[in-house]
């Protein structure tokens, strides 16, 4: 049965957009604009589920129906949350330190359920999914900065991308590494009572 709720994910990660899409959903994007320095947390996890729900606020108060997703990933490395590297030198040091060893990337994920121009119910969950990296050669790290994709994800890495052959292995959710958990996704619209299936749109 389809179900006819517009989607919105407050977002602007082509990761994100693709995860939906080849669930079947057929998203509008709407990015939030949300000043990610101003939010702070003595915790990762703590820190993107206030993340996450920022944004999913920020685009739900201009809205009048529609669920809204809001997403944010930081990885955890030795005690310490790396989002985006600053530039190539910075990626360069993270890859240096990374290589070999294991982190913890953390996606926060809010769904906000707007109708008649209210916010009727949020739902805002971490999940977190240990990362073990490879070993690139200096070589192989040079060409990867080359490319500039390490610069503009979250941890200086993707699993879908050109950085895929330099992850050994995750241990947990795939798709949330990626950006966005769509198992975590379809909880969530369970507890509104929708099927993930309701909303497909092949």
């Amino acid at each position: 049965m389809s179900v006819d709720r517009r989607l919105v994910l407050a977002s602007a990660s082509p990761a994100r957009l693709g995860l939906l899409r080849q669930a079947g959903l057929t998203p509008e994007v709407v990015v939030s604009q949300v000043d990610e320095s101003s939010v702070q947390a003595a915790r990762v996890g703590e820190l993107v589920a206030l993340l996450a729900a920022a944004k999913a606020k920020a685009v739900a108060e201009q809205e009048t129906d529609a669920l809204v997703v809001g997403a944010d990933s930081l990885l955890e490395f030795r005690g310490q949350a790396l989002g985006k590297p600053t530039d190539t030198h910075d990626a360069r040091d993270r890859w240096q330190r990374m290589s070999g060893k294991s982190g913890v990337l953390h996606t926060g994920q809010a769904l906000f359920d707007v109708q008649d121009g209210q916010v009727v119910s949020r739902d805002v969950a971490v999940v977190s999914t240990v990362v073990h990296f490879a070993s690139p050669t200096p070589q192989e790290i040079e060409a990867y900065l080359a490319t500039g994709e390490p610069l503009a994800v979250a941890g200086a890495f993707t699993l879908d991308g050109l950085g895929a052959p330099f992850v050994r292995r995750v241990d947990g959710d795939p798709a949330a590494v990626v950006g966005l958990s769509l198992a975590t996704l379809r909880t969530q619209l369970a507890k509104r009572g929708l099927a993930i299936t309701d909303l497909w749109r092949r």
